[in-house]
């Protein structure tokens, strides 16, 4: 598997990752968990962003 792949796919998880714990610490109205979970869902963006751009830059 290419790195800009794996990279867009760890990203994809990460993202998901992040929105699931964002949503459970609205639910128990926990804003540490919540934040914890925006953090992760932005950072994984930034790496399914960079997989999409080493993709680019291969070809």
């Amino acid at each position: 598997m290419k790195p800009s792949t794996k990279d867009e796919l760890e990203g994809k998880l990460h993202e998901t990752k992040g929105k699931v714990k964002e949503k459970v610490g609205q639910v128990i109205n926990n804003p540490d968990m919540e934040t914890k979970g925006q953090n992760e869902k932005l950072a994984g963006k930034v790496q399914k962003k960079v997989g999409q751009i080493e993709k680019v830059l291969e070809k």
